[in-house]
């Protein structure tokens, strides 16, 4: 479940460009009610992409937008309330690891959901009744 973070250079603190991912894992991990599966979180990874300030844009305009995008299954983050919990929690992460004058509606999040067998890992496209079964514990 791949989390992809992009930043203009320079809105992360340095020690936030290292500890954003791991800390998107945990939120990720918390919102989806599986705090301490190894399996689901050995599913989770992801990039911080960290751009000259000139080439992020949004509304037309430069603009220092980070934004967090999660790539998963339906199963993931089943519902509304779960995905609006990883909102909350992202956006939080933000809010912690960017420098002075980072205004909250410059930290976007966005959730792509990929179709049921449309995300795998090793070369198994993994169903939503495929990856229940591997975090579960099955074979």
């Amino acid at each position: 479940m791949p989390i992809t973070v992009t930043a203009p250079r320079g809105v992360l603190t340095p020690a936030g460009e290292r500890e954003i991912l791991p800390r998107l894992t945990d939120a990720l991990v918390e919102a989806s009610g599986l705090a301490g599966n190894k399996t689901f979180l050995s599913f989770v990874g992801g990039t911080v992409h960290v751009l000259p300030p000139e080439d992020v844009y949004a509304g037309g305009t430069n603009r220092p937008v980070v934004m967090v995008e999660l790539k998963l299954p339906n199963i993931g983050l089943p519902t509304a309330e779960a995905r609006a919990a990883f909102v909350h929690a992202a956006t939080a992460v933000v809010d912690e690891l960017t420098g002075p004058g980072h205004e909250r509606e410059n930290t976007w999040v966005n959730i792509l959901n990929a179709p049921d067998g449309g995300w795998g890992v090793g070369g198994e496209a993994l169903t939503g009744e495929r990856l229940v079964e591997r975090i579960s514990g099955g074979a």
